[in-house]
């Protein structure tokens, strides 16, 4: 009988003992990449790691990029970055933050890809001054973009293809220009252009 009333003083004192909810209402969840794991609240994500802590809390400025299977889309990192967005002035940039939550590649970039064996391709964009209208008072410019590749600090490894003309205004921008190019091994791209079909660059050489 005492045996039966310790065993009953331990199941209030001690309910559960090893089994705790860490979060409650949450849309979705998504698989690990790099021992942080995206989390969905409406239309914030936040990254969690593998005890279930929020390490970067919600967030409405990450990107839903397809995996590598291309069946699912959510925030994941790659090689310690992770896509993020800005709108400015209407239009859309891309960038990457860190797996602190800092912003390591400020977004500049019209449209970006994930980072693969330390290397992003990314659209930069580009103004050029042709003159100025003295009948409006203002500056003839001229908008364009390259496709490049990049570093995990954002510095230029490869040029790929450009410039390409573009209509600078928000309203000719509500999607990205597609990237044309990919990553066919650590060190070799594939990029393909109307003008000259399918073109093979090795990173760090001379384009």
């Amino acid at each position: 009988m005492k045996s039966i009333r310790i065993l009953l003083i331990c199941l209030i004192v001690f309910p559960f003992i090893g089994v705790s909810q860490i979060l409650k209402n949450i849309d979705e969840v998504t698989p690990f990449h790099e021992e942080l794991a995206a989390v969905r609240k409406g239309d914030k994500w936040a990254f969690i790691n593998t005890k279930g802590d929020i390490v970067i809390d919600y967030r409405e400025d990450l990107v839903k990029s397809k995996t590598k299977n291309k069946t699912t889309s959510y925030p994941y990192f790659s090689d310690g970055r992770c896509l993020i967005t800005q709108k400015i002035n209407g239009i859309v940039y891309y960038g990457y933050m860190d797996i602190t939550g800092e912003i390591v590649i400020k977004p500049e970039y019209l449209n970006a890809t994930n980072f693969d064996n330390g290397h992003a391709i990314v659209l930069k964009v580009s103004k050029e001054e042709l003159g100025r209208n003295d009948l409006l008072d203002k500056k003839v410019v001229s908008y364009s973009y390259d496709e490049i590749v990049i570093d995990h600090l954002g510095a230029q490894k490869t040029f790929l293809i450009g410039p390409v003309h573009l209509v600078y205004k928000k309203d000719r921008l509500r999607k990205p220009p597609m990237i044309q190019s990919y990553f066919l091994s650590p060190n070799l791209v594939a990029s393909k252009s109307k003008d000259s079909g399918w073109q093979l660059y090795t990173l760090n050489s001379s384009n």
